[in-house]
């Protein structure tokens, strides 16, 4: 009997222990442009265009060998607020909207470099909606790497690979790691008392993508909305306590994948602007840290493989739609205006 009432405080206090771990998700102050990629092979421009410490190169892609070694070069992005899109409802997605609807790099006063938002919703009465989402999905094991001015990337060998070592995109770039259940989300956010509702959307370590409903915009300045778990249990003796494999089981994860902007069809249409600061979470951590005795990874490479696959499946496709578009801005016409006709 008293080996059972040991073992039942034991296992309240490594529960209890897991409480109220906080993290930020993404902060928005960390994607400011610092350095210029070149867009194309002749542009000779200066003015900061990508964030260094989340560029990504897609030229390695599998989607054809007729690209020349220049137009390899500036097939690269990364996730610089002004690179973020806004994705409207397929009801809402007529020129006009599209065009006038984007984010840039905002000022505060009180923070600094912000995401600033642009959606041009439709004037009719309908309902529509606006994920605010980055140019990618961001990679939730990425390596540490060295990234030049130009944006050329090289893997640093002391950073890690990713798995067993730090990601790239975590501490405020878009990665969390070792995530239970969550318990709470925040959002820093600027309101100028629209009635437009707020959902912040991720995707879980299962790929499932989740919308938490944080509140509506209905204030004016900076503001936390806040979205609270109704299912999260507080007293540790009311959980179901169950015990998992520790290994070859990822680490369990969530990463930022946007925000939702809904408009109701009561409400007027047409622009709408707010400013992003940064989202925090606080959560449950899935696996204790402790002192190992083996060092199961080094041994097996489970998770690396594993991972690995994973990655150049994000990567390909995140890359496919990334050739397209730098496709696409070739051919754009270039011309100020047309050439006058000669007389005679």
């Amino acid at each position: 009997m008293k080996k059972m009432l040991i073992f039942v405080a034991i296992v309240s206090l490594v529960a209890g222990s897991l409480f109220a771990e906080e993290a930020i998700l993404i902060d928005f102050g960390k994607l400011a442009a610092d350095i210029h990629v070149a867009v194309s092979p002749d542009d000779q421009d200066s003015t900061p265009n990508h964030n260094r410490a989340t560029m990504m190169d897609y030229s390695r892609v599998r989607f054809g060998g007729s690209f020349t070694e220049e137009q390899k070069k500036v097939m690269r992005t990364s996730l610089a607020i002004a690179n973020w899109e806004v994705l409207l409802a397929s009801s809402s997605r007529t020129v006009t909207n599209m065009v006038l609807s984007y984010t840039k790099e905002a000022d505060s006063k009180q923070w600094g470099k912000v995401m600033g938002v642009r959606v041009h919703f439709p004037l009719e009465s309908y309902n529509s909606w606006a994920l605010i989402a980055p140019p990618f999905e961001i990679p939730a094991f990425e390596p540490q790497a060295n990234v030049s001015d130009d944006g050329t990337i090289e893997a640093n060998q002391e950073g890690g690979n990713g798995i067993t070592g730090p990601s790239r995109f975590e501490d405020g770039y878009g990665v969390v790691k070792n995530v239970g259940t969550i318990k709470s989300i925040a959002v820093n956010v600027y309101g100028l008392n629209f009635p437009h509702a707020l959902s912040t959307v991720y995707i879980d370590s299962f790929g499932v993508k989740r919308s938490s409903f944080m509140g509506y915009l209905t204030f004016d300045g900076w503001g936390e909305l806040r979205w609270d778990n109704p299912s999260y249990v507080q007293e540790v003796r009311n959980r179901d306590l169950r015990l998992y494999p520790l290994y070859p089981a990822s680490t369990p994860f969530i990463k930022f994948a946007g925000f939702e902007i809904k408009r109701d069809a009561a409400k007027d249409g047409g622009d709408f602007i707010s400013y992003f600061k940064d989202v925090k979470i606080i959560y449950d951590k899935a696996v204790l840290d402790t002192d190992r005795d083996l060092d199961d990874e080094a041994l097996w490479n489970i998770i690396l493989d594993r991972e690995n696959a994973r990655k150049s499946w994000e990567m390909e496709r995140f890359g496919q739609n990334q050739v397209l578009r730098y496709l696409d801005a070739q051919k754009q016409a270039r011309e100020n205006d047309f050439t006058p006709t000669e007389t005679k």
